[in-house]
């Protein structure tokens, strides 16, 4: 039997008075494009666009003269794995502002273009930050050595190549099945891709080293934490919506790619944070592992390795936000004081 080609979704409008205001699908549906956040399909994603609109921030509000001063004092491997990792955070996040937009395009439920515009404004934030940080501690000519490590370091390149093809599969051919991917491969990057990247800079702060750049990733962490809840919540959604692809064939390649993934990120932590003074390597991939298994209840499915439901990295709970709603703030933990940058304290100097 011949398989079905699946419909390719079109753009949504803007405006279209004779649909209803309350969208009748999130993709492929009917809506007037009117937005009533008391009236919508999903009342849950009204509490959700509130917590992501509650963390405005900006990266020029985080003081970074004191990490310019200490970056040249740190170890070459310290030196070398900071430009590294900030070369590998700007080649995930800057298609995320893309990815977002293209979301809201093509979903039909106003509700989640709002919540999308704000996900994107926010990603396009983290961008900013990167090139933000780089700038206190290095050169020009070592800022663009940094964002070009997604183009061309080869353990990078393979890492990403299955995020390459399916984000752009999803860009180039929009169809319920392609979205259902680009969100697994969304909460592949939000909930696990970005962990050993940020736990390096959350070691050196336990060294009382780069602290400004650590509250930088602390900011852009809790934002993740929220972006991998909705579209986890989005995700479970659509494909309640569209049971045909809640079937045995999709559900493990949704495991299959988990998987493929976790040894992607396993290969590339081990490679960039090998010798890495403080980070227990053993440690580090147990805690890629529990990430991925975190991820996967988050979908609504089941957790693939059974010996990692635990944090087997107790040390970073300081510096991580957790999904339950509590939060343990590192500057709450640790007697550091948190000041934005103005012209009084040392804009000037970086």
């Amino acid at each position: 039997m011949q398989k079905t080609i699946p419909e390719k979704l079109n753009k949504a409008v803007i405006l279209e008075p004779v649909n209803p205001n309350k969208s009748t699908a999130l993709f492929g549906g009917k809506a007037s494009g009117i937005l009533n956040w008391n009236d919508i399909k999903y009342p849950h994603f009204y509490r959700l666009r509130e917590t992501i609109r509650a963390q405005f921030w900006i990266a020029s509000e985080v003081d970074m003269t004191h990490d310019a001063k200490q970056f040249p004092t740190l170890t070459e491997k310290e030196r070398d794995t900071y430009l590294k990792i900030i070369g590998l955070l700007a080649t995930l996040d800057a298609p995320q502002t893309d990815l977002a937009a293209k979301i809201a395009d093509f979903t039909t439920d106003p509700s989640v273009t709002s919540i999308m515009a704000t996900i994107a404004d926010q990603e396009s934030e983290h961008n900013h930050s990167y090139a933000y940080v780089l700038s206190s501690v290095t050169d020009l000519k070592g800022q663009i050595e940094s964002f070009e490590q997604g183009r061309k370091d080869p353990v990078l390149l393979k890492r990403n190549a299955r995020i390459v093809e399916i984000y752009n599969e999803f860009a180039l051919n929009p169809t319920i099945e392609t979205v259902l991917k680009a969100m697994v491969y969304t909460s592949l990057l939000e909930g696990m891709y970005f962990y050993s990247a940020f736990t390096f800079f959350y070691n050196l702060a336990r060294s009382n080293k780069m602290v400004g750049t650590s509250t930088m990733i602390s900011y852009i962490n809790r934002d993740e934490l929220q972006h991998a809840r909705f579209i986890s919540e989005l995700f479970r959604a659509t494909l309640a919506e569209h049971p045909e692809y809640n079937n045995e064939e999709f559900i493990g390649w949704v495991y299959d790619e988990y998987r493929h993934n976790v040894e992607m990120e396993m290969e590339w932590a081990t490679y960039v944070l090998h010798g890495v003074d403080g980070i227990d390597i053993e440690e580090m991939l147990g805690y890629i592992k529990y990430r991925a298994n975190k991820m996967l209840r988050m979908l609504g499915l089941s957790e693939i390795y059974p010996d990692y439901t635990e944090n087997p990295m107790k040390w970073i709970r300081a510096y991580v936000d957790n999904f339950d709603g509590t939060k343990t703030d590192f500057f709450e933990q640790k007697s550091r004081q948190y000041t934005k940058t103005t012209d009084l304290n040392g804009f000037d100097e970086l």
